[in-house]
């Protein structure tokens, strides 16, 4: 399928053997038992390799499929709240929360209302706005918080901006504490006064 007369020539060993007519290499390539691909079209003379086309291709998709088991897919996470939450639930709901967000998934979080707290959904606006400024180090607000109905919900995602810097920040904060802990150890302790008795 090479249409060029001339091809630039890069043989199964990888080396350059330079321009040739397109007969000559694909006779080289018969020789050898391979194919003639084309590599570079673009390039003038086009640029032509001699190699086992199936075994590449084969390669290819191996690394394909390899590269997809390992990247990380994002899943959808949710939460439930209640508008009356005792802090102490609340803070573990947002640590879990927290290490959802540092995995890479995005959150949901549902507030359910029932009976009388109908009524109050300032008291829920309020616990989603405590978990929105509690998470803002490492999340960002994909949908704001909404009610429906008897639910309100919230959408938070990853922000790894907002975490690196984070991170960043309390390294620099360790790195500093240390640094001065280190200075008062090499300073000479206080010489206690004689007293005369």
């Amino acid at each position: 399928m090479i249409r060029t007369p001339k091809v630039f020539l890069v043989d199964e060993e990888n080396e350059k053997v330079g321009e040739l007519d397109v007969r000559d290499a694909q006779q080289r390539a018969h020789d050898a038992g391979l194919d003639l691909v084309e590599v570079a079209p673009q390039a003038d003379p086009p640029v032509c390799r001699i190699m086992d086309y199936g075994k590449w291709k084969y390669q290819q998709r191996k690394k394909e499929q390899k590269a997809r088991s390992h990247s990380k897919t994002s899943e959808l996470k949710e939460v439930r709240l209640r508008p009356k939450i005792d802090e102490h639930d609340l803070s573990i709901k947002i640590n879990k929360a927290g290490d959802f967000l540092d995995e890479g998934h995005k959150v949901q979080f549902t507030m359910l209302f029932r009976g009388r707290e109908m009524a109050h959904r300032e008291l829920g606006m309020d616990v989603m706005q405590d978990v929105i400024s509690r998470l803002s180090d490492r999340s960002k607000i994909e949908t704001p918080p909404r009610a429906m109905g008897r639910r309100m919900t919230m959408l938070i995602a990853p922000d790894l901006a907002a975490k690196n810097k984070a991170d960043k920040a309390a390294n620099n904060a360790a790195n500093n504490a240390s640094n001065n802990a280190a200075e008062q150890d090499d300073q000479p302790a206080p010489q206690e006064a004689a007293s005369d008795s």
